[in-house]
């Protein structure tokens, strides 16, 4: 690489830190000030995206998505394949070093499921444009499934038996509105217009909301001692989301603009709702939110990059 190569490179990566990681950060960091200066209760704000903003949210991506169906299945299938693949080396290695099935279950959640919604959806939007975001906004709701169901599983089954954690699922709304909105997208039926507006506003609202509960769930670290452990999970996300993520999207021939959207999607640091799943089921909390915090304060180092050599 020549000098002027390397320089514009870097000036390339300053570009896109300040214009699309950089708005991401400045409204979780809001979020964060706002948990240190007030006591608020980020569960119950967790609470109401889970069964209210969010449901509503996945429902207007799906009823308003004007893929075709063959794309749709298409980023779902990437979706899950990203999933199970960084889930089985998770496994494997959790095996291998005998972990204790509440640690394994802990790492198996933070390492599997990506911060798709409140950091992927306007990262991706800021960075390659509407084309790019409707295949991440696809990612989303396939993560938000999967983590609303087998992430749910998960979390249970680090102390609940198998078959209540099973009944568990059953009581997740964000499932039921991804089927509704797909369901009412693929049958052409329209909302009314009192309806249309009202699920819109909820939807509207739900990304920045989701920001500034990033941010106040980053005050409530509650620091692990396992930092290998925490180095591990982060390393998964972020450094082998994205090769996955690039491998997978050449095995299903991705087009360039869904390639844009779902490989960065793929790289995305730990979910916050891992936090909330975690403290919901007592999954080793210390342990959860040490690692999403850690892996969302160095995604910039490696989501930076990425967008510079996806964007060539």
């Amino acid at each position: 690489m020549s000098f002027g190569t390397g320089s514009m490179f870097f000036t390339d990566l300053i570009a896109t830190f300040l214009n699309n990681l950089l708005p991401v950060m400045l409204i979780s960091g809001v979020g964060y000030l706002l948990g240190r200066v007030l006591a608020i209760d980020s569960r119950s704000i967790g609470r109401v995206l889970f069964y209210i903003f969010s449901p509503i949210l996945i429902f207007n991506l799906l009823y308003k998505n004007q893929l075709p169906l063959g794309e749709i299945l298409e980023t779902m299938g990437f979706t899950a394949s990203v999933i199970a693949a960084i889930g089985c080396l998770v496994l494997v290695i959790g095996a291998l070093f005998h972990l204790p099935r509440p640690i394994r279950m802990a790492v198996l959640l933070t390492a599997m499921f990506a911060n798709a919604g409140n950091y992927g959806l306007p990262l991706v939007s800021f960075a390659f444009g509407e084309g790019a975001a409707a295949h991440a906004s696809l990612y989303f709701v396939a993560t938000s499934v999967f983590l609303n169901s087998v992430g749910v599983l998960i979390a249970s089954l680090g102390h609940l038996r198998f078959q209540d954690a099973i009944l568990a699922l059953l009581k997740i709304p964000t499932v039921y509105a991804g089927a509704l909105g797909l369901l009412l997208n693929q049958l052409h039926i329209q909302l009314s217009l009192p309806v249309a507006r009202a699920v819109q506003l909820v939807a509207d609202g739900a990304i920045p909301l989701m920001l500034i509960l990033l941010g106040l769930e980053l005050t409530r670290v509650q620091w692990s001692n396992s930092l290998p452990l925490v180095g591990f999970s982060a390393g998964m996300r972020l450094l082998v989301g994205p090769l996955v993520g690039f491998a997978l999207a050449g095995l299903f021939g991705l087009s360039p603009i869904a390639r844009q959207g779902d490989v960065v999607q793929a790289s995305m640091p730990s979910a916050v709702s891992c936090t909330v799943l975690a403290t919901e089921y007592n999954l080793e909390p210390p342990l959860v939110t040490s690692i999403v915090f850690i892996s969302t304060l160095l995604s910039p180092l490696t989501l930076t990059p990425l967008l510079v050599i996806l964007s060539r």
